[in-house]
């Protein structure tokens, strides 16, 4: 793999990941762009204890643009988008429209004396899996998925050097049903200045259980799932793909590594060269449900970059919100107003379905 780093016009990085050793990446960005916007600001709120981060220059970020303007596609003449070069394997670069970056103003101490505020300082940045705007992750063939995720490696390895950031959370938002504003294959990574609270309330299970039992956690629910069998969609030397016993949403499927490790970064060349051909099965198996392109979020849970990193086990949360074909599943009172999920349909009865598309 060939990387290659460049500088947008306003300043942002951008980094080529190229399939070919002879990939030429020297054009530059011929547009006339305003400077990056400055951090957000983080306010907490002291009744979760929880962080929450208000971006406002979000509002105008590109909102489905049609084909023909969307800023993921290659440069090619007179149409500019955020990639200069007339096409691309993998790329990467930072948000034009961050909720977190290193570029922070001053802020106040304090909004009242009990919602202490800061800058929202760490980093978001766009994977784009492919230059095909017609693509999906699905789609991809396996060699390109392996690219995908050494990319990943590298940027969770870089983010998680910079100045006071936490964890590293790569993800993937697909359709519009799950809020996507740009069509064109993609996912995304968000540096944290903290831990945040879904990893927060794992962690702290995960070390009560290792206080009383002395194992991990996660690595212990694996091979129970394995044990079982009955939730398990698909599996191989390496990986496994299985839906949770308690899973929230009506089609979720974790993969996970058998080996217990971190993060990416950790994943050694068999394991990362086993994820692909696993990971495109499940996807395809979730498009084949419904015979229709399912909307998901793929979610990589990593451990914190400075603490708790014994207990992380890396894995891979992959959920839909469509319940039928014609049905979604809404986050409504029980799920948004007290956070306990309500799930339509059995974890066994997600798997066999699964299986059998």
């Amino acid at each position: 793999m060939k990387r290659t780093q460049i500088e947008l016009a306003d300043g942002r990085e951008l980094i080529y990941f190229d399939e070919r050793d002879d990939a030429v990446r020297d054009q530059p960005d011929r547009r006339e762009l305003p400077p990056p916007p400055h951090a957000s600001q983080l306010r907490y709120d002291p009744l979760t204890d929880e962080w929450v981060a208000v971006a406002v220059h979000r509002q105008t970020r590109t909102f489905l643009p049609p084909a023909d303007q969307c800023p993921l596609c290659p440069s090619r003449g007179d149409r500019l988008s955020e990639i200069p070069a007339p096409d691309y394997d993998v790329v990467v670069f930072e948000n034009r429209f961050p909720s977190l970056s290193q570029r922070v103003a001053e802020e106040p101490a304090e909004i009242t004396p009990f919602t202490p505020v800061r800058p929202g300082r760490g980093k978001c940045e766009v994977v784009c899996f492919t230059d095909d705007h017609n693509a999906s992750f699905a789609s991809l063939p396996p060699a390109r998925v392996r690219t995908v995720l050494d990319a990943l490696a590298d940027r969770t390895t870089a983010l998680s050097e910079l100045p006071g950031v936490e964890q590293v959370f790569p993800f993937e938002n697909r359709g519009v049903e799950i809020g996507v504003t740009l069509h064109h294959p993609h996912g995304q990574i968000y540096a944290y200045p903290f831990v945040t609270p879904r990893t927060r309330t794992m962690l702290a299970a995960a070390r009560r259980h290792f206080e009383r039992t002395g194992g991990n956690l996660y690595a212990d629910v694996l091979a129970a799932e394995r044990a079982a069998g009955d939730r398990v969609v698909a599996s191989n030397e390496h990986w496994t793909a299985y839906v949770p016993a308690a899973a929230r949403w009506p089609f979720e499927v974790h993969v996970a590594p058998h080996r217990p490790v971190p993060d990416i970064p950790a994943l050694d060349d068999a394991e990362r060269d086993a994820f692909g051909p696993l990971y495109l099965d499940v996807l395809r198996r979730f498009d084949g449900l419904f015979d229709m392109p399912m909307p998901y979020i793929a979610a990589w849970h990593q451990a914190p970059v400075h603490v708790d990193r014994e207990l992380g086990h890396l894995h891979l949360q992959l959920f839909s919100i469509r319940r039928a074909k014609d049905k979604l599943k809404y986050l409504a009172g029980s799920e948004s107003g007290m956070g306990v999920f309500i799930n339509d349909i059995a974890p066994e009865r997600a798997a066999e379905l699964l299986r059998a598309a």
